[in-house]
């Protein structure tokens, strides 16, 4: 890898571990007789979602119409947005359902009755089911609302009921692996209420979830039909804090210029800020981290010796807090490596890769569909 040429900060992505971990998942959702629909948000890369077909994927999710246009035109022709449905964007929703298989989620009644008068095209949908996580989505056991729902939908000819969706978020806060598998477990459990109330009406519906911490650790999905992680295809240092991966999975780093030294405090600052990286943080030791010290090599980059973090973040500054003998070593003008917090929102803003291949990889951020 040629790092000579990076000015400014830059994403960089190792390609062969991020094939390595598509390779884990999928086989992984094969072993257990699941579909697999990646979620898209975290890489929203088109040259990224050739290698999942490579790998045997045909269907995906995403998380807005915008996202599904970019790949419906990259041919990939079955699209979930695991989003509620905003019906302002009725239009987008018929051009894409009247090319693609296009399913949405749905979790009120308010929606299904614009969508029944305004749909031309039949389209798939879920109900959000919310096991714990209380973003959104309706309680698994609020039968009532659901019921409402699927009535008023089977009013349309053009809604197709798909099955029930959730994402167990909550994983995220587990302080370790156990809680992470009593979440899915819980989630697991909630979910089986919900199949056995609506199995005899439904036979064919979907069971779809797919947070990254239980799709990456857990080994049982019984009752699940179908899984939509989306992070592992990088990881981060959160899920690393968390357990779901080891550093050697973990597929992209942000490269940094260093621009200043402070002896006094032992601080390195970096160009590199809270509008590269986002201001998502972890917490280890009492202290804020924003990221982790990594050295490049020739083929992509190791772990620092002694643990150095990313501790402090404004608008385009980084500060590094590093030990004696690593302030001494690093220089002002030198490249250094930064694993980020949390990869989605990093890429999300930096709207390209570099991979350790020397080839600029798109983003849909950085792209006109």
């Amino acid at each position: 890898m040629n790092i000579d040429n990076i000015v400014s900060p830059t994403l960089i992505l190792d390609k062969k571990k991020c094939l390595n971990n598509i390779r884990l998942m999928s086989e992984k959702a094969k072993k257990h007789k699941l579909i697999f629909r990646p979620h898209f948000k975290t890489h929203q890369s088109r040259t990224i979602g050739k290698w999942y077909k490579k790998s045997g994927v045909n269907k995906i999710t995403v998380s807005s119409l915008h996202m599904a246009e970019y790949f419906a035109n990259d041919d990939w022709k079955d699209i979930t947005v695991a989003f509620p449905v905003n019906i302002r964007e009725i239009d987008t929703i018929n051009s894409l359902a009247e090319e693609i298989q296009l399913n949405l989620t749905i979790e009120n009644t308010e929606s299904v009755a614009i969508l029944n008068k305004k749909l031309k095209f039949e389209v798939g949908f879920f109900i959000k089911i919310d096991t714990g996580y209380k973003r959104t989505g309706i309680s698994f056991d609020i039968f009532l609302t659901i019921d409402k729902i699927l009535k008023l939908a089977s009013e349309s000819n053009k809604l197709v009921f798909k099955g029930f969706l959730s994402h167990a978020g909550n994983t995220y806060k587990a302080k370790n692996t156990s809680e992470i598998i009593e979440i899915h477990k819980d989630s697991l459990y909630k979910l089986s209420l919900l199949r056995k109330q609506y199995i005899e009406k439904y036979p064919d519906l979907l069971m779809s979830t797919g947070d990254t911490p239980s799709c990456s650790i857990a080994d049982n999905f019984e009752g699940i039909d179908e899984i939509r992680p989306g992070n592992f295809v990088f990881y981060d240092l959160m899920q690393y804090q968390l357990g779901s991966c080891n550093l050697e999975q973990i597929a992209t780093i942000m490269a940094c210029p260093v621009v200043s030294k402070h002896s006094e405090r032992k601080e390195i600052i970096i160009h590199g800020g809270g509008v590269h990286f986002s201001k998502e943080l972890i917490n280890i030791g009492n202290k804020n981290i924003y990221g982790k010290l990594v050295h490049f090599n020739k083929e992509g980059w190791t772990e620092a010796d002694q643990d150095q973090y990313l501790v402090k973040l404004s608008q385009e500054h980084g500060t590094l807090q590093v030990s004696d003998e690593l302030f001494d070593i690093i220089e002002i003008g030198e490249l250094i490596g930064i694993i980020p917090v949390h990869s989605c929102l990093t890429a999300n803003l930096m709207k390209e890769y570099l991979s350790t291949d020397d080839d600029v990889i798109d983003h849909l951020s950085g792209n006109n569909i």
